[in-house]
């Protein structure tokens, strides 16, 4: 595979990467951001981020200083994001569905002295203020019923739209990203002006091949990692369009978008993925998806059913990859011409991935092991956390936490969280390969599998299973669920027990939290 070839001077800022180059191309007038009925060419999104990078400059935001998010998925945000790295500060995306104490630990932690904040958010913000020690400014989006914050409009509505990107270097600091905190306290993990550009690149020559002429959606929502590089870089780098949706993303609000906007590229996750079935399984004349020529997926592992019930159903089939917050992007993925459903596929050009066991030695295929990734987009480390940051960046190499397997192929096989992972009788289960073994019976809507232990304090496998609508789980079910599994698996594979759930534990960005369901088995 070859290569893209990514010149990045020294001197170097994303931001005006991202919207002067479009000016200085002659896109001006082509449309950059569609959101509800409201259409955003670049120009006018070059003059917003200008006018914002202005208004936080005259707030005395300084280079380096941290200014953090707090928006659903609108224009606002990106001008934000891209206006804060424009003049060399460090905008810091945030989860939009916690808590007041969360909101505080970012605050506090970051040292953040601009707050961008949704009107919705305000109470919440409100409560925890007088405790945020280094925030000097709040500046709202939306109404502002607080006499002590900023309008966010009223401020930029006296900004200049000219405005000189900071004489940043490609090696400074243009943005964090808190982890999701599947485990311990987020970390804000530092990316570099320079990482995006190969991050993105490498994912959009060998999967999307974006031109001007596309429209890009993305389910997953901007505060995630994945979502931030699917609605921002990978659109802008492309001088195609995003369509941004602020509305949570239930299933038939999506398909609504993708009826109205036509977009060319949808990112999804599997759990939207399979909402969107359940949908077009009652309805599937109302909603129009013919505009889309190629569907990813990642956030989690892709269940090989739902890869071949899409396709069936819809016709197309759907590019998984796996990506992380620390390397930047995707960086394994199936893609044109070259698809194992239930694999991660093939280690994207620009990286390079290797399996070693606990002695650092790599192993040879078909042999499970932790995953090591190396490439230019990959972060810094974290920020005010060495001990962590000396144990996930060794050198050149990110140390993933996450168990694989390569077949001769090529293609990398998802064995689950390296705590995940339960040794039964000596031998090692991915909990994701039962998994998905699971979701193939025709009874099964969703399952996690964890370890639990036995009255002989051995490890065993425990499923947590969500039945489809009228299904009910009793011992006839449990019955032929296992009889299922032993005709699909090993024995040692079959899970010992199996509990019946309407909901699993997930964060915000979709992930199942399994840790939490280890919890509730020891307790």
């Amino acid at each position: 595979m070859q290569v893209p070839i990514i010149d990045v001077p020294d001197k170097f800022n994303i931001a005006s990467r991202l919207i002067d180059q479009p000016i200085q191309q002659g896109l001006g007038q082509r449309t950059a951001i569609y959101y509800e009925d409201q259409v955003y060419t670049y120009e006018d999104v070059h003059n917003a981020v200008n006018k914002t990078g202005n208004m936080l400059t005259e707030l005395g935001v300084l280079r380096e200083q941290r200014v953090l998010v707090l928006l659903p998925d609108s224009p606002e945000y990106i001008f934000s994001l891209l206006g804060a790295m424009k003049i060399g500060a460090v905008p810091v995306p945030l989860n939009t569905m916690l808590k007041p104490k969360d909101y505080l630990y970012f605050l506090n932690d970051s040292r953040a002295v601009v707050l961008i904040v949704g009107s919705d958010f305000i109470p919440m913000i409100e409560e925890i203020i007088d405790e945020a020690r280094y925030l000097k400014q709040v500046v709202v989006v939306g109404e502002n019923c607080n006499s002590k914050f900023l309008n966010y409009h009223q401020e930029i509505s006296k900004a200049s739209p000219e405005l000189e990107a900071a004489d940043t270097t490609k090696d400074d600091p243009a943005f964090w990203l808190y982890s999701s905190g599947t485990t311990g306290s987020p970390k804000g993990t530092i990316h570099l002006h320079h990482d995006m550009l190969f991050s993105a690149t490498y994912f959009d020559k060998e999967i999307t091949n974006l031109t001007p002429s596309d429209r890009v959606f993305s389910v997953s929502k901007i505060f995630f990692s994945y979502g931030n590089v699917n609605s921002l870089y990978l659109p802008f780098l492309a001088g195609a369009s995003v369509i941004l949706m602020p509305q949570k993303p239930e299933a038939k609000t999506i398909l609504e978008i993708i009826t109205k906007h036509k977009p060319t590229i949808l990112f999804g996750v599997p759990t939207s993925y399979k909402s969107l079935l359940l949908v077009l399984d009652q309805d599937s004349q109302s909603y129009d998806l013919s505009s889309v020529r190629t569907y990813v997926s990642a956030g989690e592992n892709l269940p090989p059913a739902l890869w071949e019930t899409w396709k069936n159903k819809v016709g197309a089939e759907i590019y998984d990859g796996i990506g992380s917050t620390e390397v930047g992007y995707i960086y394994i993925a199936n893609g044109p011409g070259g698809i194992k459903p239930g694999s991660s596929g093939k280690a994207l050009p620009g990286y390079e991935v290797k399996i070693v066991d606990e002695n650092s030695q790599e192993l040879p295929p078909g042999e499970v092991g932790s995953l090591l990734v190396k490439g230019d987009g990959i972060a810094a480390g974290y920020w005010n956390k060495h001990h962590k940051t000396v144990k996930a960046f060794i050198g050149e190499w990110y140390v993933s936490g996450d168990q694989f397997s390569k077949d001769e192929d090529g293609f990398f096989w998802y064995a689950g969280r390296g705590d995940d992972m339960v040794k039964v009788g000596g031998i090692w289960v991915s909990p994701i390969e039962v998994e998905n073994l699971l979701q193939e019976h025709p009874k099964v809507q969703e399952c996690a599998v964890v370890g639990q232990m036995d009255k002989n304090g051995l490890l065993k496998t425990a499923a947590y299973v969500i039945l489809k609508e009228n299904m009910q789980g009793d011992e006839d079910t449990t019955k032929e669920l296992t009889e299922f599994l032993k005709s699909k698996t090993a024995p040692y594979k079959v899970p010992r027990w199996i509990h019946y759930s309407t909901e699993l534990p997930k964060t915000a960005t979709g992930k199942t939290q399994r840790y939490k369901l280890r919890q509730k088995v020891d307790e």
